[in-house]
């Protein structure tokens, strides 16, 4: 009841739409999503530049929207906010406008991503968390609730503290997603030369080429830090 769907909007087979919620022009929803009541889908970019493309907002499968969520579409800049499948944005979380965010992610109470921001799968963002727009936040990393993220967050971590830094590897997560105890090790082994040794990063991503065996997931973290723009969060609170 009061569901108020625009024009320009497709919804998949088994999806739910909860009363009071505004599905906006522009936005793709998956099969078997379910909307919670007083949700705002597909709404305009909280951007001044905006000067109204056409651009889109779309989810995949089975994504769990709560109450007083806000998902905004795209500016031109890329078109599209892209959500993935089987995630949980909890009450009155928001995404902006041209993110990109993976799929089995789960934003908790009142966190909020910037435009621009990239969440790989399997990311948790604690309640109350801002991402700064423009960052990116690796698969499988953890970030406390309340702390700001205003640096990219490598992947597999725990991240807490202000300013935000490296908390150790996110082995329960790792360990309830079926990451072998070789994997770890060989994460264990790769972060120790980024955040506890004397190296800065490019003296530690050497050493790892030299030291640590290749695995998917140690080039997964390689990978990330190269293409890094904004750097990475740092792994001691400077005073």
């Amino acid at each position: 009841p009061f569901a108020v769907i625009e024009d320009d909007v497709a919804i998949g087979e088994g999806t739910t739409i909860g009363a009071h919620t505004v599905i906006h022009s522009g936005s793709r929803i998956g099969r078997e999503c379910r909307i919670h009541p007083m949700a705002a889908i597909g709404g305009l970019p909280q951007d001044l530049k905006f000067r109204g493309a056409p651009t889109t907002l779309e989810i995949g499968d089975k994504t769990v929207v709560r109450e007083f969520v806000t998902l905004n579409r795209a500016t031109a800049e890329t078109g599209r906010t892209i959500i993935g499948s089987n995630c949980l944005f909890m009450a009155y979380s928001h995404v902006g406008h041209d993110c990109v965010v993976g799929d089995n992610v789960i934003l908790a109470n009142c966190c909020g991503l910037g435009g621009h921001v990239h969440l790989g799968n399997w990311v948790i963002p604690g309640a109350l968390t801002p991402v700064h727009q423009f960052c990116h936040i690796g698969d499988h990393a953890m970030i406390g609730g309340g702390f700001r993220v205003v640096k990219d967050v490598p992947p597999y971590i725990l991240a807490g503290s202000e300013p935000l830094i490296f908390a150790g590897l996110n082995i329960i997560g790792l360990r309830r997603r079926g990451f072998s105890a070789k994997s770890i090790e060989l994460l264990n082994k790769t972060y120790r030369l980024i955040y506890r040794s004397s190296l800065n990063v490019s003296q530690a991503v050497a050493r790892i080429a030299e030291e640590v065996e290749p695995s998917p997931e140690v080039e997964a973290v390689l990978s990330f830090i190269a293409k890094s723009k904004r750097g990475i969060i740092s792994g001691y609170v400077h005073h």
